[in-house]
């Protein structure tokens, strides 16, 4: 983490290199040394890869990565619940295959015929051949069809089923994870990793299962066919198979690499974008302009290395594809010589090799396909695997009162940013919580939303524990709304009712009245039918604030917590919003973390929170009277 941050400020952080030297290509030096070097660079980003996977497997922060086992059982899980699709296609792919292994043979024995016939074949033979080559291949064309049709629509339901799964973890997601893992890694994985695991799904796997199949059959046709024939071809394939689980060993761990770095470009790409001013006003432009090169450098060399071993395998393939032409040509020569086969055998054996080429061909790559498949499914599954930052119990509080003793939180173990905070809320309170920048005030803020539990001491809501009570439970008792807001794509309607679906027009109305937002959403061309989100009607950021304050109101918990939530409306607007709001908000406790001073004027007490402790807590006119920390502050603001 610290050596993230340095980055900022100086490339690489003043320590290691983002690319270690020996990934440097040499200068000058013989072809031996330059194949020397090549091997050695190969091994180092093998290195790199395999460290990365043993780390991301239990990451210290951020997201981790699934084992192959927990893949494995997730695909098999899928695979389950279309278990009689699944082998609707196995077995309409085998008899296409069948079919189109037919027609070999029966050119094969047509030749023999021939042969047999010295040239002179019989019209009916070659006609009841001809017949049958003819069925073959409309068979096989009607098979090929169905089988890719049914290959499709089990693609297509694996996939929503993945789809499905990757949302709800996603959004089962502890906060405080996602926040330390950063917006790159997580945006990376929802994007990026989606897309390679829905290629791998709807066209790897149902890719995978017919080359497989026809694989299969083909070699067991040529045994058929003849035994002799066969044996260089399954010599060169099972030779190729040593480099094939070469690969299946060793991609996995380079994907895994692969997909981390575009994580890391995502993420400082972000924090460039979003931080624009801050880096225009210090000035260290070439300093992020630095740090995005250092992350494309070190994800070229990740795929250096998945490349490297494509290539080996490719060119294992190839070796299988080639010899076997020339080595069958070469035995069934020997063969005819010695009487062991006929040319027809001959015939349909070269016949055979010319099919198993395409797909054999189409089996490795899909297993390539498959291998970037499988790394973004691992990515995506790790998400799953985040332990969850509560367990839900079956008490239900009494009451309403909300109460925090002796609050202590840390973001990193033993370094606190609460220190012993006591507050106990009254029915019906407005507590304000001020304080400058970094003193605590929103995590403090969390803990009473129930978005943290607290690292010692407890926040309980009717004498049970915030985190101890289920999200949609919690969600009816205590509800946050930060500076932070998302507008959904969807019309004005579906992005309100969020908060409580169902709720008829009339009440979408009053809420948006209670937050000054129905004048504007009344003038839109199709008021709350108007789409919103990307590619539709834009909104400025206090009208987006002004819709999630909608929701908040909409949802109706019985206690509030206002983390700023104002602080992106102008300050006529805001003070405007807050005193419409103040109406409803009454019988409700509300907690308003704030820096506009006018908010905590109108409260009911006020919380000055500095260094992560509670030093002032009364009134205004209290601590007015006190001449302290507030009392500064006040005078400060409205000098």
């Amino acid at each position: 983490m610290l050596a993230d941050s340095a980055r900022t400020w100086a490339p690489s952080g003043g320590a290691d290199p983002a690319v270690p030297e020996g990934l440097r290509p040499p200068g000058e030096g013989s072809l031996g040394d330059r194949w020397q070097h090549l091997w050695s660079r190969h091994r180092i980003r093998a290195g790199l890869a395999n460290d990365y996977l043993a780390g991301a497997l239990d990451p210290d922060r951020g997201l981790p990565v699934a084992s192959s086992r927990t893949v494995l059982a997730y695909l098999r899980s899928l695979l389950r619940g279309q278990r009689r699709l699944l082998l609707a296609v196995i077995l309409a792919n085998a008899l296409a295959a069948t079919s189109a292994l037919a027609v070999p043979y029966l050119l094969g024995r047509l030749v023999q015929a021939t042969v047999e016939a010295d040239g002179a074949v019989a019209a009916g033979t070659v006609q009841r051949l001809v017949l049958l080559v003819v069925a073959a291949l409309v068979a096989q064309a009607v098979l090929t069809f169905l089988a890719k049709w049914m290959a499709a629509v089990l693609g297509h339901g694996v996939l929503a089923q993945a789809r499905e799964h990757v949302i709800r973890a996603v959004l089962r997601l502890p906060l405080g994870r996602v926040e330390s893992a950063g917006t790159g890694d997580l945006v990376t994985r929802v994007t990026r990793d989606v897309g390679s695991m829905s290629e791998s799904v709807r066209w790897a796997l149902p890719e995978s299962i017919i080359g497989a199949v026809t694989v299969v059959l083909t070699i067991t046709a040529m045994v058929f066919n003849s035994w002799l024939l066969a044996v260089p071809t399954l010599v060169m394939v099972s030779l190729s198979t040593i480099q094939i689980r070469r690969y299946l060993r060793d991609a996995p761990a380079g994907y895994l690499k692969e997909g981390s770095t575009y994580s890391r470009i995502n993420t400082t790409l972000t924090e460039t974008v979003e931080g624009a001013r801050t880096v225009e006003a210090l000035g260290i432009q070439p300093v992020r302009r630095q740090a995005a090169a250092e992350d494309i450098e070190v994800s070229a060399q990740a795929e250096r290395y998945t490349l490297t071993l494509r290539n080996l395998l490719f060119a294992a393939m190839d070796m299988a594809f080639s010899l076997p032409r020339v080595l069958t040509l070469g035995m069934g020569a020997i063969g005819y010589s010695q009487g062991w086969v006929d040319l027809g055998q001959i015939t349909t054996a070269m016949l055979y090799i010319e099919t198993f080429y395409g797909p054999f061909d189409r089996l490795v790559s899909t297993i390539d396909h498959l291998q970037v498949g499988v790394a973004s499914t691992t990515r995506l599954l790790g998400i799953a695997e985040v332990p969850a930052d509560r367990t839900p119990k079956d008490a239900r509080p009494e009451g309403d009162e909300l109460v925090g003793r002796d609050l202590h939180y840390a973001y990193r173990e033993g370094h606190d940013v609460l220190h012993g905070i006591d507050l106990r809320l009254r029915h019906g309170e407005r507590l304000a919580v001020v304080g400058p920048s970094g003193s605590g005030k929103s995590t403090l803020g969390r803990l009473l939303a129930g978005i943290h539990a607290p690292t010692a001491g407890s926040a309980t809501v009717g004498g049970v524990e915030l985190t101890d009570l289920p999200l949609p439970v919690l969600r009816t008792e205590v509800a946050l709304v930060t500076q932070e807001h998302h507008v959904f794509r969807g019309s004005v309607r579906d992005n309100v009712v969020l908060a409580r679906e169902g709720s008829p027009d009339e009440v979408l109305v009053t809420a948006l009245r209670t937050v000054d937002a129905w004048d504007w959403v009344a003038a839109l061309p199709e008021g709350l039918a108007t789409r919103l989100g990307s590619g539709n009607q834009a909104l400025t950021p206090a009208q987006a604030q002004q819709i999630a304050l909608a929701r908040l109101i909409l949802a109706d918990p019985h206690t509030l917590v206002l983390d700023e939530a104002t602080s992106l409306i102008d300050p006529r607007t805001a003070r405007h919003l807050e005193g419409s709001m103040s109406a409803l908000l009454t019988n409700r406790t509300v907690v308003a973390i704030a820096h506009r001073l006018h908010t905590a004027h109108d409260a009911d007490r006020i919380a000055v929170v500095q260094g992560g402790r509670v030093i002032e807590l009364g009134s205004h006119d209290e601590l007015m009277a006190t001449g302290g920390e507030y009392a500064a502050l006040w005078r400060a603001w409205t000098s």
